[in-house]
Formats: C-alpha cells, structure tokens, sequence
C-alpha cells in the first residue's frame, strides 16, 4: 500500500491570503469568521467572503477549516447552532473546535459536519485522544509540547486524524493558555485579543522599593524573558510522517500575505520532494526562503526534547528578515510585456529587485518603465496598494510576490 498523501494546512487571516495560500500550494486553509474563533484581530471573514472563500478554495481543490474554538460563554450557546448551520450551507469542509460544549452543539446541529479538535484542547496524550475520538472528532490538533516520540505513541492508539504544527510562533505559555494579556491588557488570549504581552521589555520590581525598576541582566532594554523562539520543522517532515501525521499546519492567520506565500511554498517543494524521494534533506533554498520572512530564530520546538531556556531568546523580540515585501503581480500582459504590481512598500526606478512566483523560481531584475495606474511614467512607487505597471521582460504569473534583499544580515537559521 503507497503513503497517504499528506496534508498541508496554511492560514487564512483574510480573502487575499487565503487565495494566496491555496495558489501557492496549500491543499487547505484555516480561517475564522467574525464569531467565535481565537483570532479577534485577524481579518476574518463576512459571510460573503466565507462564501468566496470557499468556493475559490474549492474550485482549486482545497478544503476550508472554520475555526470555532472559543472557550464558549452561556450567552454564546444560543447563538452557535444557527452560526455553525450557515457554515455547513456555505460549504465548509470542516470546524475547529475546543469547547465539550461546542463539539456537543455541533454534533446535534450539523451531524455531517467533521469537526476538528482545536490546538488549544491540549491533547498531549492517547487516552485523551481516543476519548475525543470516540467523542465525534475526526481530526486532532496536537498540543506543541510533544516530542515525536509522543506524537507516534498516539498514533499507534487511535484512528482519528493527526494534526501538527510545523512553522510559526510559539507561545511561550503551555498550549497557549495564557492570562498575561488579559491581566495586563484586558484583552484575552483565549478569547482570541491576545496583545501579545509575552514579548514585551520585563524588568525586576522589589516589592519594598517601589518604582525602583531593575533590569534582571545589565542592558538598558530590559530583558525579553518571555520571548518564545519560532518554531520551524521544515527539516523533519520526513520523521513526521513515519510518525503518522496527517496534516502538517502552518500558524500566521495575521502575518502577512508575503509570509503565507513564502512559508506554503517552501514547505510545499519539500514535502512534494520527500514524498517522490523518502531521502530528501531540505534544500538550502527553502531554508533561505524561510530566513526571507519576518520571524523570530527558529527551534525545533519540542519535537526532539524539551527546549528549556533554548527555547527562549532573551535579549530581543525583534523579528529578523533578509527581504522586505514590495509587491503582488496582479497581471502580465505578454505582448507588452509589463507587469501591473499591487504596491506594499515603496520602490523606485533603478532598483534591484526578486520575483518569484507559485511555480516559478526567484529571479532578479531592475525596475525599469515604471508607470502609474495612469499610465504616467513615475521614478517612485510611493502610495500603498496603488496599482502600478512596470517592464518585465521575462513572464511573471499573477500573484507573484516582488521583495527586496535588505543590507542586513538575517543572522537566524533553522534548527
């Protein structure tokens, strides 16, 4: 019997980054309505754009995941039956869910409707899984805190479908249940408003000395003790599948549509490439791909062991890149051979910039032409998402991604 083809799961904080995941090679997304789901200051999606959504996604041959993983409140009870209903009509593929309660409405309300369990459930071990399985969830979202071995162990035990995370934030809080945000900022995290308070400056009150702020080591800033690495399994999908994953997910429903773009490709080529080669090693290209994005320096999390005080970086919360996003490619037009490109960050004239596309390789050019959506021709493309054209001579695909090299050094590497 050949391998299950496994899946890749991408985020979908918007209408453009879900298109965005599913061309550049998601086989399928996740994504929150305006209710109920963990993510309060992602886009999230109208029940127009769920509508959209679904269908482009469909009609690309991937799934949409819906998550409703709030941990629900009585006033939230009423209102869940007729919500997951309208999912069920418009299409979705599935719902993600945390809440006993909710998994229970769901059951009664839409019996057809697969529901996953939510990250934030905290499986971490197979008597757990088997009770959700025999509970009605076709799919578990592991807790991050499990090493490979642990991952395996669970397989052995039950049916059910396996979720895990493979690149994105880690919060440095167990399974994300954090109340830091919410004593701190009033907002949540497990409401989905988390204000991320885990990566702000933290420094040593002494309880007999007031306002006397000291820093725990000596350095202005302050120190980042909370500050979790990120987390970057693109070198171990190949054990991931031994052990019996079946969906490997990426996080970032608010990063940005360069960062869902860059992540699903890399880690499309090189799951595709392990799956027609079981000996692949990562390419050096995709590791450079991934150093291309804003993040954190990356860890292997808790896959091998434990991370400890590694798994923290403690003297910024800076996030590191070596491009910057510049543009989308909306359209090509092969006869004049230009390219309108949606602006996101200022470019001129003379510069040297990349292009890289869902099936084409990164290539370098100089921006030459440059006009505005006028057609007047401009030195400098200044005002955001105005719609400018340019000349490219070489054929670039809609929904290309232009960036920049930046003069820095990204000094993060995978782990």
């Amino acid at each position: 019997m050949g391998m299950k083809k496994p899946e890749l799961l991408a985020p979908a904080g918007n209408l453009e980054k879900l298109k965005m995941a599913v061309i550049y090679g998601a086989d399928a997304v996740y994504l929150g309505g305006k209710n109920f789901g963990m993510r309060a200051a992602a886009g999230n999606f109208s029940t127009d754009e769920l509508r959209e959504g679904i269908d482009f996604a469909h009609r690309h041959g991937a799934k949409v995941y819906v998550t409703v993983n709030i941990f629900a409140n009585n006033r939230d009870v009423a209102q869940l039956p007729a919500y997951l209903k309208s999912l069920q009509e418009l299409g979705a593929d599935a719902v993600i869910v945390a809440d006993p309660g909710v998994l229970a409405i769901a059951r009664e309300a839409v019996p057809g409707l697969p529901c996953h369990l939510s990250t934030q459930a905290n499986t971490t071990n197979w008597r757990s899984a088997l009770f959700w399985q025999e509970a009605g969830i076709t799919r578990i979202i592991l807790a991050r805190e499990l090493s490979l071995a642990e991952i395996a162990e669970i397989r052995r035990r039950v049916s059910v479908e396996l979720e895990v995370f493979v690149h994105g934030a880690m919060c440095w809080a167990y399974s994300g249940r954090c109340y830091l945000s919410l004593h701190l900022a009033g907002r949540s995290g497990n409401r989905g408003e988390c204000a991320q308070a885990c990566r702000w400056k933290y420094y040593l009150l002494e309880e007999k000395t007031p306002g006397a702020y000291m820093p725990v080591e000596e350095d202005s800033r302050g120190i980042y003790i909370l500050n979790a690495r990120d987390l970057c399994l693109i070198d171990y999908l190949g054990r991931l599948l031994a052990a019996g994953v079946d969906s490997f997910k990426i996080e970032g429903r608010m990063k940005s549509v360069y960062y869902v773009a860059t992540v699903t490709r890399a880690y499309r080529r090189a799951l595709d490439a392990y799956l027609r080669d079981p000996d692949y090693t990562t390419d050096p290209a995709l590791h450079a791909e991934l150093m291309a994005i804003s993040h954190r320096p990356y860890s292997a999390g808790f896959l091998e062991e434990n991370p400890g005080l590694s798994g923290q970086v403690f003297d910024s919360a800076q996030q590191v890149s070596s491009h910057e996003f510049v543009g989308v490619v909306q359209s090509y037009d092969p006869v004049a051979k230009r390219a309108v490109v949606e602006m996101r960050n200022r470019f001129a004239v003379g510069e040297k910039l990349e292009v890289f596309g869902p099936k084409t390789d990164c290539r370098e050019f100089i921006v030459t032409g440059l006009r505005d959506a006028d057609g007047a021709p401009i030195s400098e493309a200044v005002r955001v998402q105005e719609h400018v054209s340019l000349a490219m001579p070489e054929p670039v695909e809609e929904y290309a991604i232009i960036r920049r090299r930046l003069e820095q050094v990204c000094c993060s590497r995978p782990v």
